[in-house]
């Protein structure tokens, strides 16, 4: 197969996401939500999963960008009859007190030079392909019934050319606008135009008040990008990522649904926006937070949908799947598990809301109850083994990371005591953390001079780098030294990469590496003084991402993206190390 790249880009409005190819086709677009049906998804069924495309006739070569520090995305095309752009924009901006994000995807043919001949077909479906809709066409429209909301395509095109999939002359600028709910009912060419002017200048206000160091900046800005568009903004829930069933390595039979909000990764999400200066993210998922806990009084499940439902039931579809792989799940199993590092990452995801003098936070009053409970499920779980952040299927265990998180959970209730004079909490926080470092400290293996995976475990797992990282262990001490030098031995590559770990699992042995492991490599070299050698790693990483520098959840050894696109996980990597390099060196600006 050749070394293989996720060749598209992503627009969106923190509402919905679209996925479009290098040659233009809307590959994935769910709606009215990320975890909807696909209203085109050719990316998981070619025959089945709908189709919305903008094609040259004849032979033709194609180049994809993003408007400079903004979502908005161009495809150019050349063809022999000439040259045209297809600029697709998610409109999303301020206007009346309030962000203007509707369910709606303008697609503009910029004419550039010459008079290209294309070819458009926008053929919806929904019910994961199970439904056909009746096609209407109206005076500059064609709806698509039978749908649960209005479904329109608006456009200054021929309805005849669409609908019978028909070649036409581009000989000046034309307009479609995909709409799901409100239709557009406002002058096409001006009001695309408007949406599409105040859509740029949003995203690029929004990346000027980012804060990004000196080095890496074209990384960090896709990066800070590609995560603005996971939170879904109606509830503050943060997905792991807008795909499912794109296989960690093809033929696997890894495939996951990410688009449901994980603790663990929304913790991990949450931080490189606060690194970056953005606290607005933050403030929205307390809201979140903030509802599961007080409506679910029970213990907290790994991951909820993006409105806080518990329920996430898994079940196949009949669908071709990525390059035939199999199955296509639609749900995740991982939400009845247990993973008990969730209490400390939800503790510590908050905490700058209680803390960071920057933030006039309204309802700091309302930690008691909620730090209380956190702390409750962590004192219940200390001994509790668990599925670990890796979401073992069939496996329990007490993982030194999950232990982790207790510890930081402590810190952070701690914290949060103290500035309150709060010393109840205070004395209670205290007591946990230190049985948490106790038993930390049970999963050390001295003669190796490394923490295992688990307590009683032979493994090494790439998540206790996050001891380094985390700060508990004192990275210039020989200890941090030695367990870094036990990780880097077994689980990385000679291409710089990083295996999540190297023992079989539910599946087997893992063949490809998981991206955001190298990136905590990346970070763990920064922290124990090995800034040359973190710079140098960081530098081979960066290729593996695609032609927009956007990364997937897996790297093969080859080179090959795979696992669902983008994942969070990555571009949190990323920043995260970056920031830390940055910290590091502390070089002055003029310095390069």
């Amino acid at each position: 197969m050749g070394i293989h790249r996720y060749n598209m880009g992503l627009v969106g409005n923190c509402s919905y996401i679209a996925y479009i190819d290098t040659h233009a086709y809307v590959k994935w677009m769910c709606l009215p939500r990320f975890d909807s049906s696909f209203l085109f998804g050719s990316l998981l069924d070619e025959k089945r999963g709908g189709e919305f495309s903008i094609v040259p006739q004849g032979e033709f070569t194609s180049r994809q960008y993003y408007i400079d520090s903004t979502n908005v995305l161009c495809t150019e095309f050349e063809c022999a009859q000439g040259k045209f752009r297809v600029i697709d924009c998610a409109p999303r901006f301020f206007q009346f007190e309030r962000f203007f994000k509707p369910l709606m995807l303008i697609r503009k043919l910029e004419l550039i030079e010459g008079n290209p001949v294309i070819k458009v077909k926008c053929a919806p479906v929904g019910d994961y392909g199970n439904m056909i809709p009746e096609v209407v066409t109206g005076s500059n429209h064609i709806r698509f019934l039978n749908f649960d909301m209005q479904t329109r395509l608006t456009t200054d095109l021929s309805l005849s050319y669409i609908r019978e999939e028909q070649d036409f002359v581009l000989d000046q600028n034309r307009y479609l606008v995909f709409t799901y709910g409100e239709p557009l009912e406002a002058p096409l060419k001006a009001t695309a135009e408007d949406f599409i002017n105040k859509t740029v200048r949003h995203w690029q206000t929004w990346i000027k008040s980012t804060y990004v160091p000196d080095m890496y900046q074209d990384s960090v800005i896709r990066s800070a990008l590609v995560l603005k568009l996971h939170q879904y903004e109606d509830t503050g829930g943060i997905i792991a990522s807008g795909t499912t069933s794109l296989p960690e390595h093809h033929g696997s039979a890894r495939t996951w649904d990410y688009r449901y909000c994980w603790f663990r990764d929304s913790y991990y999400t949450l931080k490189a926006f606060n690194e970056m200066g953005h606290f607005d993210e933050l403030e929205s998922y307390f809201e979140y937070i903030q509802n599961i806990l007080m409506r679910d009084g029970d213990r907290m499940q790994p991951l909820y949908t993006i409105t806080g439902q518990k329920d996430i039931e898994e079940i196949h579809l009949p669908l071709q799947g990525y390059l035939g792989n199999q199955p296509v799940r639609v749900g995740n199993k991982a939400y009845e598990q247990i993973q008990n590092d969730v209490y400390g990452q939800v503790l510590v995801g908050l905490l700058p809301l209680f803390t960071d003098k920057r933030l006039s936070f309204s309802k700091k009053r309302l930690y008691k109850p909620l730090v209380t409970r956190l702390l409750h499920w962590i004192e219940v779980t200390l001994d509790e083994p668990d599925a670990g952040l890796w979401e073992f299927r069939n496996v329990k265990q007490i993982h030194t990371y999950t232990l982790l998180f207790h510890w930081a959970g402590c810190h952070a209730a701690l914290k949060i005591g103290t500035l309150m004079k709060d010393n109840e909490l205070v004395q209670r926080a205290s007591r946990l953390l230190k049985m948490s470092v106790e038993r930390i400290e049970k999963c050390y293996d001295p003669a190796a001079g490394v923490y295992r995976q688990a307590l009683g475990s032979e493994h090494l797992d790439a998540s206790t780098l996050k001891l380094i990282t985390m700060n508990y262990l004192d990275p210039a001490s020989p200890k941090a030294q030695q367990h870094l030098k036990a990780l880097e031995g077994l689980l990385r590559t000679d291409q710089g990469l990083f295996y999540r770990y190297v023992h079989q699992d539910d599946f087997g042995k893992p063949e490809a590496t998981f991206l955001v492991c190298a990136f905590w490599y990346v970070d763990a070299l920064a922290c124990v003084g090995r800034v040359d050698d973190a710079i140098k790693t960081l530098n081979g990483i960066l290729p593996y991402a695609n032609h927009l520098g956007i990364f997937s959840e897996d790297v093969g050894l080859d080179g090959s993206q795979w696992g669902n696109y983008p994942q969070t996980y990555s571009h949190v990597g990323l920043i995260n190390a970056v920031f830390r390099i940055s910290k590091k060196l502390d070089l002055p600006s003029f310095k390069f």
